[in-house]
């Protein structure tokens, strides 16, 4: 009876031990699932897990960043001296004339201007600067186009080339001529006679179309690079452009019809904004040719026979 009694406490003993075990176990298996289930589910190649208040570091890469966008306009006829050499030129494409020419100095201007009598604004007269070019010096490219300066003590005048014309920047007033008692006003556009222009109608439209677009993505381009101040002075010079275009050009004969002041003026604009951008409007220089080299002896062959004098 007493062995029976301890083999039955003895099982009990050994029952209550396997139960014990097998709660810590189910303990230990519920601790390591909940430390598993705060951890995010890690997928093959994602980054690893920052636990909060840590700083992870940035990956690093080898490609190198990208080299800033460099400003650009679409391509416009920007002329030389070569385009308006030899060519008799009319002022506002009517009275007056002008000739531009090479001069073993550089280059002169002949120029007769038109104007009213100083003491009868309402009758005509006329001031020619002489027979032979008066010499221009040349003021660089401050506005994209080629600027001359005239010398001529009885009205200074300076001008940019553009594209068979030039346009008169100064003087800002006329010019009064005592010797002549004429008061003359070179200012304006100088081109073609006016009454040669319609055969050109769609050339000169197609070059103020492009002129047109290239000043659009110029002033575009200088608004994005220009902060909210210099933003509103470019619009209202945007919008400027167009009244003094118009001021300068209702003068030019048959302007409404033709366009040819307007195409001129918006390409002179154009280039313009080309300099203030740093792109170059200079006319493309022909790449040299280069020097042939002489041809190499032939492997083995031995010097070249000297040719009796």
């Amino acid at each position: 009876m007493q062995k029976r009694l301890f083999q039955f406490q003895t099982g009990r003993l050994v029952t209550r031990r396997t139960h014990l075990a097998l709660c810590l176990a189910l303990l230990a298996f519920a601790g390591a699932s909940q430390a598993a289930l705060a951890q995010p589910l890690q997928l093959p190649g994602a980054q690893p897990f920052n636990a909060p208040g840590t700083q992870q570091a940035a990956p690093t890469s080898s490609i190198a960043p990208a080299a800033p966008r460099a400003p650009s306009m679409p391509a416009i006829k920007v002329a030389g001296e070569d385009a308006i050499v030899g060519r008799v030129l009319r002022h506002n494409g009517g009275p007056g004339e002008a000739v531009f020419e090479k001069t073993s100095a550089g280059f002169g201007l002949k120029l007769t201007v038109d104007g009213f009598q100083s003491s009868n604004l309402v009758e005509p007269c006329a001031v020619s600067f002489g027979d032979a070019p008066v010499p221009v010096t040349s003021l660089g490219r401050p506005a994209g186009v080629p600027r001359y300066r005239l010398e001529a003590p009885i009205c200074p005048i300076v001008f940019d080339v553009l594209d068979g014309a030039f346009l008169v920047v100064e003087p800002a007033q006329p010019c009064v001529v005592e010797a002549a008692a004429c008061r003359i006003d070179p200012r304006g556009l100088w081109g073609p006679d006016a009454r040669t222009l319609p055969a050109r109608a769609k050339e000169i439209e197609a070059a103020r179309g492009a002129a047109e677009r290239a000043v659009r993505e110029g002033y575009r381009t200088l608004t994005a690079k220009a902060d909210a101040v210099d933003q509103r002075a470019i619009a209202r010079e945007q919008a400027g452009f167009s009244a003094e275009r118009e001021l300068i050009c209702r003068a030019f004969q048959r302007e409404g019809q033709i366009g040819f002041c307007g195409a001129r003026l918006t390409e002179a604009r154009a280039a313009s904004i080309r300099a203030r951008l740093g792109i170059s409007s200079e006319p493309a220089k022909p790449a040299a040719k280069p020097r042939p080299r002489p041809a190499a002896p032939a492997a083995g062959a031995g010097p070249l026979p000297l040719t009796p004098q």
